[in-house]
């Protein structure tokens, strides 16, 4: 075998995923981003990440100088930071324990003032008394700041709450460092090496066959909510079909959409839709079973009690499940739970329990997903930290009935400004339950210009890519004639906003363009393409072949051998 072919194979094979490690991983372009995080309370502290960053060797400032005096005794220890530099993302870790006080468990918040700004929280964590918890999260600041204070607040404070803190880190990445190391991570979460092989009946291998390579579908769907008005709009479904392959009904299944009035059911819209999404082969998630709002209970409903809302509910999931059992590659069973607690105050702790019982016997193959919001989109709602989704999932699969087997998280991302540094920490958290987290309803606020939505969005959507517990996105994007609930990819003429310009341009960066090359020496052509379905044809002296593979993630190359 001659060298020149050895490298030349190696090269084709993972040359993109050589370039992104020595992006990420070379001296000069800063450090590898740390993906470690830890749910559990432990004995004692871990290491600091990146050796501490920033922070190595700093302990905390405990004194009342009048630096912290500014902030507030109550918010020591703290750390004094110099010249924190613009538009830098910085990642902040560190381990924490309370002890004393009137409770035994509360959530520490990580909050920063700088020159210009106070960032309410940057961070945050469950911590309980007597053991150690990891708080991971990250800012960037609009501005440079000479002097900066990352301080903590602890809730249910009564004064005497003693906050200790150790392995304390704080690590900077330019805007070009941390798109490198998404890219790594797309390189390795969403593509594989493969090896064509081409041969003759003999076995003996073909030289300079024409491979042709073409995606035909994506392992990593992106959609788009859908309502009733894509019916009948044949402009609107050829704008839809032409990006996407996942969708949701915006409002269609819903309690209130179905049953208006006790025991009128009505699925017309939700059935058209369906019929839909199975011509033109879509997935789709089921949106939702129970939504723990009342605002967005039907009125007959909230006035239910005891065993007439039983029977209600038992109906709903019922008719529901049966009516569209093996349509729906997801269930969102329980919606909002974190902020609501409707059918839990009138039915019991265990009420969400048996819904999700009840769906996985009614509809055994789907998904079951909770789902809600302010999860990753911030740190500052104290009802939906990703400490407490975490806890709920883990409630649910230990509960004392026998647990409930939880499939799925979904994080709703209603963003208006996205700090990209917690909402990767916070999937890093999420990423510890080992189950698909999905992106269900991405959009930008509609408090900002289509620009500046645009921009969000794009790093909304990186984020969520590179983030290999990310399974899927979908876009709270649904068409009505008077816009969309705050964010539109198109106008009414199907003429793209700059959101959709951004939504097209990820959708073709993260698909495998054509390939097309000439077997080596060996028979061999080897490239990195984008997990999904291939079509492949082999081209040799007036010959074709025809054939297709996938693509799964794996570490290993992917070898797809033809004859001709």
């Amino acid at each position: 075998m001659k060298h020149s072919s050895i490298i030349g194979f190696i090269f084709c094979a993972i040359n993109s995923l050589l370039t992104a490690f020595i992006l990420v991983s070379s001296s000069n372009d800063g450090p590898f981003y740390d993906s470690t995080a830890y749910t559990e309370c432990r004995a004692e502290p871990e290491k600091p990440l990146y050796s501490g960053g920033m922070l190595k060797d700093e302990e905390a400032s405990v004194s009342g100088g009048d630096t912290l005096r500014s902030v507030g005794a109550r918010y020591t220890p703290a750390y004094i930071l110099h010249n924190l530099t613009q538009n830098t993302i910085y990642c902040f870790s560190i381990w924490v324990k309370i002890d004393g006080g009137s409770t035994s468990a509360a959530r520490v918040r990580a909050k920063l003032r700088s020159d210009n700004a106070t960032l309410n929280c940057v961070g945050s964590v469950s911590a309980k008394e007597g053991c150690w918890s990891f708080l991971k999260g990250g800012f960037l600041l609009d501005s440079p700041s000479q002097l900066s204070i990352l301080f903590f607040e602890t809730s249910n404070d009564d004064g005497k709450t003693q906050l200790e803190v150790a392995s304390a880190s704080l690590q900077p990445f330019t805007q070009e460092q941390w798109k490198n190391n998404q890219d790594y991570f797309i390189n390795t979460a969403r593509k594989r090496a493969v090896t064509i092989h081409v041969a003759r009946e003999s076995g003996e291998s073909v030289e300079g066959a024409v491979v042709n390579v073409e995606q035909i579908s994506k392992d990593f769907p992106i959609g788009s909510a859908i309502s009733k008005t894509i019916l009948g709009n044949i402009p609107y479904q050829e704008w839809f079909l032409k990006r996407f392959d996942a969708t949701v009904f915006e409002n269609e299944l819903k309690w209130y959409a179905t049953e208006p009035h006790q025991g009128k059911l009505n699925y017309t819209f939700a059935d058209q839709m369906m019929n839909f999404v199975r011509a033109n082969r879509i997935i789709a998630r089921g949106h939702n079973i129970f939504w723990e709002d009342p605002k967005y209970t039907p009125d007959w409903v909230r006035n239910l009690t005891g065993e007439d809302l039983r029977s209600a509910v038992n109906q709903r999931i019922r008719s529901l499940m049966t009516r569209y059992r093996g349509e729906f590659l997801h269930w969102d069973v329980s919606n909002e739970m974190l902020h609501f607690d409707f059918y839990e105050t009138r039915l019991g702790k265990n009420a969400s329990y048996g819904f999700f019982a009840a769906a996985r016997e009614l509809d055994s193959l789907a998904t079951l997903f909770l789902n809600d919001f302010n999860v990753v989109e911030t740190c500052s709602d104290e009802r939906s930290t990703v400490d407490e989704y975490i806890a709920r999932v883990r409630e649910l699969e230990r509960y004392e009935g026998g647990g409930v087997w939880m499939d799925g998280v979904g994080l709703e991302g209603h963003f208006t400004r996205p700090n990209v540094a917690l909402m990767r920490a916070n999937l890093d958290k999420l990423a510890t339950l080992e189950i698909p987290v999905w992106l269900t309803e991405i959009d930008i606020s509609s408090t900002l210009d289509h620009r500046t939505q645009a921009i969000y969005l794009e790093q909304v959507l990186r984020e969520g890519f590179s983030h290999p517990s990310v399974k899927g996105i979908i876009l709270w994007t649904a068409l009505h004639p008077n816009g969309c609930y705050q964010m539109c990819l198109t106008d009414d003429k199907f003429r793209n906003l700059p959101a959709g310009d951004v939504v097209d341009q990820k959708l073709l960066e993260w698909t495998t363009g054509e390939v097309k090359a000439k077997t080596d020496d060996h028979g061999t052509f080897s490239f990195l393409g984008f997990l999904g379905e291939y079509r492949v044809s082999i081209v040799y002296e007036g010959k074709t072949v025809n054939s297709s593979f996938s693509l799964s993630r794996d570490p290993e190359t992917k070898h797809v051998r033809l004859r001709i």
